[in-house]
């Protein structure tokens, strides 16, 4: 398998043209984003180039880019406890007194987040009065966001549930069904809406889970990863993984009930989060050749990753804003964006773990968002489940 991974090798080099400077291979990868900033300032402050001008001039000068017609920049926020990355045994929830910040940049650009909710901020003081307070307003949306290993009724899957996290869709059909009963019914008591909206814990989704949403009222679900899968990510029985999502649609679409990777007649509306390959057949074809877990792919993965999310990792800044202009020449109906609530608090996070990380996380969504208020229109997943329904409804009349 390596061996055939190494003859590969000539072909790859060749058509990335090698002989080009190192510095012009990292840049022209991504590899670094703020050294390599479209104007060449290792701020990205400088002159984003003619064909940003041009997408600016087309939106303003094109009809078809009313504000009807212009991308819907979503922002979903998993709104769960403080650094689940470390798998702790005693959930805290501080990152609720840090959301009205994130809040506060949103409304500046006005643009409408949805908070997907999990059980220990349900019933969290500070987040109730918070999340009160922007559906009051009608700044946000209130939704599900389901982690099985501590959401009540509890059923124990293995001996230490808190610290492997099994997937909801490990466990039966009825211990399920109970779950999102509970969740949804602590959400809707405790905020006074109907739930619409979810994510899965884990980025886990089947077809039992969307037909127990569907008779629980939910309309829009993003739980779809396009072009990732989850299969290596362990849950809590042997040899389980996620879900994988490496071949769904990358675009909203009515669920089949039946296979949730192709569309169908249900009214549970999947809206995939933007991901985007970054490399052609060639290039994955290379990456498929290197051994699973091997030195030289995980290597491969980290410095060439073979997708780019529109999330924030410290240094993709501009790449984040690429995806956005993008979405917006092809005319994409929308793009989502995703953040975890405990990202946005110092020690919350592995990736965000300082005071100052975090405000340069702040500069980086602030450039990020005023891309997204010029060029699209904020929504809520309720308020774009809407509209599509809308926009289906007009081209089949």
């Amino acid at each position: 398998m390596f061996t055939q991974a190494l003859d590969l090798v000539p072909s790859y080099l060749e058509s990335l043209q090698i002989n080009r400077k190192i510095t012009g291979i990292f840049c022209s990868v991504g590899f670094s984003d703020r050294r390599c900033s479209p104007g060449g300032r290792e701020d990205g402050s400088g002159d984003r180039g003619d064909g940003v001008r041009e997408l600016d001039r087309g939106l303003r000068d094109d009809n078809a880019s009313s504000t009807a017609d212009r991308p819907r920049f979503l922002i979903t926020v998993d709104t769960e406890g403080d650094n689940l990355w470390s798998r702790p045994h005693v959930i805290t929830t501080r990152n609720a007194d840090f959301l009205p910040r994130f809040q506060s940049l949103c409304e500046r650009y006005h643009l409408r987040p949805t908070y997907v909710v999990t059980h220990e901020m349900a019933v969290s003081p500070s987040f109730r009065l918070f999340g009160l307070d922007v559906l009051k307003r009608g700044t946000a949306e209130i939704g599900m966001h389901l982690h099985a290993w501590n959401t009540p009724p509890q059923a124990p899957l293995t001996v230490d549930d808190l610290g492997c996290q099994p997937y909801l869709i490990e466990y039966p059909e009825q211990t399920m069904r109970e779950k999102i009963s509970a969740l949804t019914d602590r959400l809707e008591d405790t905020f006074g809406v109907k739930m619409v909206s979810h994510r899965a814990g884990r980025w886990a989704f089947n077809e039992t889970y969307a037909r127990l949403l569907v008779q629980h009222g939910y309309r829009v679900d993003c739980s779809v990863t396009p072009h990732v899968s989850w299969k290596t990510h362990m849950g809590g029985t042997l040899g389980h993984g996620g879900s994988d999502y490496s071949r769904f649609p990358d675009n909203a679409y009515f669920v089949d009930l039946d296979n949730i990777a192709r569309p169908g007649a249900s009214p549970l509306l999947e809206v995939p989060m933007t991901i985007v390959p970054t490399r052609g057949p060639s290039f994955d074809a290379f990456r498929r050749a290197l051994p699973p877990g091997s030195l030289a792919r995980r290597a491969l993965n980290k410095y060439f990753p073979p997708v780019r999310w529109l999330r924030p990792d410290r240094q993709n800044r501009d790449a984040m804003v690429r995806i956005v202009e993008q979405a917006v020449r092809a005319r994409k109906p929308y793009v989502e964006f995703m953040v975890h609530s405990s990202e946005l608090m110092p020690e919350g996070s592995p990736l965000f773990r300082t005071a100052a990380e975090i405000d340069t996380l702040y500069g980086d969504l602030e450039v990020l968002f005023q891309t997204a208020a010029r060029l699209c229109v904020g929504a809520t997943l309720q308020e774009y489940g809407e509209h599509y329904q809308q926009s289906s409804q007009r081209r089949t009349s």
